[in-house]
């Protein structure tokens, strides 16, 4: 495992995107995304897909100067069109223009077509939060969620984020798949060997697999429950922008790398004012987290809110660096050797 310091890397993906002739604006969130991803400890969403990005860019399936179009259909709804855009680039504008709507009606939903893989929602919804607003972001992704009774994927791991802004700390953030674990994450796995738990992907016939080379989908959480909320963000993101469900987009990873792939996203932002004092409701939500904090814990384990093991990852990491595996760090290695500058 390979500790590499956030700074000097973010240093060096922007400069290799930069040789690849893509636009300042979408470097700026690209990194952005993927550096404070994997700060947060959710390395499925992290710098490991960079050297895939880069090779997306070179392929020409990843626009390096895209020409948003936006239409504002109502006071409080649009649609973007992304134009193959790094999707958090395309994600982030959209977030823009659900925030200045919200700012005038209270609310602000945009739906976002022809895009890319936009890495984690925290990163939009948080965008909102950390501005005062509630914020929302949703994407749908290829077919990989075992369809309920079934022995094939059909709805992607399809993620909810909610993020709000809190008194004393970083916005509190829930942002979970709707699967139980990413498939980036058994690519992970794949990538050292090792067995995966059982209740986390199926093979081609609907069977429960430890070896990650043989999973072929995966189990989505709470059941029917995350089939469903699967469901809903299709719905969100597809069908409101026209576009491509899960089961019809093409795969990230093994479709011929030229191949568009347009991804749709869905985000929202609500303007806290038009509801409640902004500084009363960060200062009763801090209160509601340091109640669940303070309760008496079953175990050895303190009792968390969602996001507390990311914002307690991230102050590790500032401080060690970003582990990386050395399969993983090798394709960096190939990229550029100048990577090897950034290991602590």
């Amino acid at each position: 495992m390979i500790q590499v310091n956030h700074e000097i890397l973010r240093e060096l993906l922007e400069s290799e995107l930069a040789k690849r002739n893509v636009n300042t604006e979408s470097i700026n969130h690209c990194v952005s995304s993927l550096i404070e991803t994997s700060l947060r400890g959710v390395d499925s969403h992290g710098i490991h897909l960079f050297p895939h990005y880069c090779r997306a860019v070179e392929a020409g399936r990843i626009s390096t100067h895209p020409k948003f179009d936006f239409q504002k259909n109502a006071a409080s709804a649009g649609i973007l069109d992304a134009d193959h855009a790094f999707g958090h680039h395309a994600g982030s504008e959209a977030m823009k223009y659900a925030m200045e709507m919200a700012s005038e009606t209270g609310m602000g939903a945009v739906g976002i077509k022809n895009s890319t893989h936009f890495g984690a929602a925290a990163y939009f919804a948080q965008q909102a939060a950390k501005k005062g607003f509630i914020g929302w972001s949703f994407t749908n992704a290829d077919a990989l969620v075992k369809a309920q009774n079934g022995k094939e994927a059909f709805f992607g791991t399809n993620p909810v984020c909610f993020s709000a802004p809190m008194e004393n700390e970083e916005p509190f953030c829930l942002d979970m798949a709707t699967s139980k674990v990413s498939w980036n994450k058994i690519k992970n796995f794949r990538s050292t060997n090792e067995p995966i738990p059982a209740d986390w992907a199926f093979n081609g016939q609907g069977e429960s697999v430890t070896d990650p080379h043989e999973a072929t989908s995966l189990c989505p959480t709470g059941d029917y429950k995350g089939f469903g909320l699967g469901m809903m963000v299709d719905i969100l993101c597809a069908l409101l922008t026209s576009s491509a469900i899960s089961k019809d987009l093409s795969p990230m990873f093994t479709s011929p790398i030229e191949e568009k792939r347009r991804v749709s996203h869905f985000v929202m932002a609500m303007d806290i004012t038009k509801f409640s004092s902004l500084s009363a409701f960060k200062l009763s939500l801090q209160e509601m987290a340091d109640r669940i904090r303070n309760m008496e814990a079953l175990g050895d384990e303190r009792v968390m809110i969602p996001g507390d093991p990311e914002k307690h990852t991230k102050s590790n990491r500032l401080i060690h660096g970003i582990p990386v595996p050395t399969p993983n760090w090798e394709e960096f290695l190939g990229l550029n050797n100048d990577f090897s500058s950034a290991v602590k």
